[in-house]
């Protein structure tokens, strides 16, 4: 991970191979970019003449030989009184790639624009000075675990340190601290890339658990992993169920962050955690299906998020609960037509094998129920179909509190994971109904709105409590911001992170 620190010091006197302006959108240069400016002989404003460069969102222009800034690249924010910390933070991904396209090992970030936006708000600032560090943090991410290089080639070129630029002593305490917790979100993300990115051969439900397990005893988290007999003692059959095909053994995974008194009520976070879905029986074409290895991207967030706030120190109640499994074809596989019985008592008829996820949530989602939570949110890559709603941009959320929904988008659009409502009508549940048991997995054809249903088969073992399912599957994998990189995103840590600390 990048090294990130703070330096008392002017820009124009900052020796830097690249330092990054951000910059507001305007007519012409002012403030420390016309001082720039006066000492290049006007590059920057014959680059505002010739619309090369204007500040506005996604500009960016690059200008090499500047004095003791060796390079300086400028970053468009758009106009001030718009600028949010989503903006900071896309502005950051954007400077930090190409920095890096560009070779630089070593950058700096001048902040002084922060100070004029901020206009004396300490919060504000703290938040925009936290933006720019994420979003170059976060853009500055790579999986490159299973590369081997031989010794002759160039290594890839990958900056390695961050200084941000302060010209106030008064502030530098605020953007220490800003740094501090920017450097436990990024960490946090990488960690949900890295577990998503990993292949399945590595990553299991095994290798998923023995995960949790450290990552409790480093952060003070109380965990508990439920093997296949624990798991049949409590009549997970439809867990089990989807697990049953595979050689890899499943596990429930339960971790418990106490940040607030014992009394009070947690949040509990529910992850799906299938470690590859070939989607059994039911198989899927052969086309990507080697991205399945994404499916456990539920509970890579429900982890990384229980790892985050254990390390930020919320003061809340939240506990982690990942259904891991592997789901495969064989002769002891689940078959369409089965009938699995739930750890709730409802009974549910397989009609496709590959509508997986919302049984592994099933039990995941009953179980939970023990820890009497004042709310429960579900992440799953469940549905193809949320692609076809939304595309990369955007998280389908569905479920059964207007409130909390609405909590869930003002987060997503504070930290640029936006959610999307979907309805959750009762024609759809009533879709859900078996004629031979309880419930089935998968509509009946011509029925449609397979996010919806996904949403509400969940509903039925979800509880009376506030409860909000998640459908990631179109931004775990491909979301596009300019922090993300090609695969994994980690979606959802920084969505649930806001959620969280707004709720308190």
């Amino acid at each position: 991970m990048i090294k990130i620190n703070q330096k008392l010091d002017h820009p124009l006197e900052h020796k830097t191979e690249c330092l990054i302006l951000v910059c507001v959108e305007e007519k012409k240069p002012s403030g420390t970019l016309k001082k720039f400016d006066d000492e290049i002989a006007g590059a920057i404003s014959h680059a505002f003449e010739n619309k090369r460069f204007g500040g506005k969102p996604g500009q960016a222009l690059l200008l090499n030989n500047i004095g003791k800034a060796s390079n300086l690249l400028l970053v468009g924010i758009g106009k001030a009184k718009d600028v949010t910390a989503e903006k900071i933070c896309q502005a950051a991904g954007t400077a930090a790639k190409l920095a890096e396209q560009s070779k630089f090992k070593s950058i700096a970030a001048d902040l002084s624009a922060f100070e004029g936006i901020a206009k004396g708000k300490g919060g504000l600032y703290r938040e925009l000075v936290g933006a720019m560090a994420e979003g170059v943090g976060l853009a500055l991410y790579h999986f490159d675990n299973y590369k081997s290089r031989d010794e002759k080639d160039d290594p890839p070129s990958r900056v390695e340190k961050l200084t941000l630029l302060t010209t106030s002593k008064s502030l530098q305490a605020s953007t220490e601290k800003s740094i501090a917790r920017a450097e436990k979100i990024i960490d946090a993300v990488h960690t949900a890339r890295d577990l998503i990115s990993h292949p399945g051969n590595t990553v299991t439900p095994t290798y998923l658990a023995e995960h949790a397990k450290k990552m409790a005893r480093k952060n003070k988290i109380t965990c508990k992993l439920l093997d296949k007999k624990e798991m049949e003692k409590l009549g997970m059959g439809s867990l089990l169920g989807v697990s049953q095909g595979s050689d890899e053994p499943p596990v429930l995974i339960v971790l418990e962050y106490n940040g607030a008194g014992k009394k009070k009520a947690p949040t509990v976070i529910v992850g799906k955690g299938v470690t590859f879905d070939t989607g059994g029986i039911s198989l899927k074409p052969g086309a990507k299906m080697d991205e399945m290895k994404m499916d456990m991207s539920g509970a890579a967030t429900t982890l990384a998020t229980l790892q985050l706030v254990s390390s930020l120190k919320l003061q809340a109640n939240i506990v982690g609960i990942v259904a891991a499994a592997e789901n495969m074809p064989s002769g002891s596989a689940i078959k369409p037509g089965d009938i699995l019985k739930s750890m709730s008592g409802k009974t549910i008829e397989v009609l496709n094998t590959d509508a997986e996820g919302r049984l592994v949530l099933a039990d995941a989602l009953t179980y939970a129920q023990r820890y009497k939570p004042k709310e429960v949110i579900d992440l799953a890559t469940l549905t193809g179909a949320v692609l076809h709603a939304l595309g990369h941009q955007a998280a389908a959320v569905i479920g059964n509190n207007k409130a909390m929904i609405q909590k869930l988008k003002n987060a997503g659009e504070a930290t640029g994971e936006r959610v999307w409502e979907l309805p959750l009508w009762e024609e759809y549940e009533k879709a859900t109904k078996s004629d031979i048991a309880d419930l089935k997995n998968i509509a009946s054809p011509g029925v449609g709105a397979g996010t919806i249903m996904g949403a509400a088969f969940l509903k039925a073992f979800a509880g009376e409590q506030p409860w909000t399912h998640i459908d990631i599957a179109g931004t775990a994998w491909g979301f596009d911001r300019p922090y993300t990189n090609k695969g994994a995103s980690g979606f959802g840590v920084r969505l649930l992170l806001n959620y969280l600390e707004k709720g308190r």
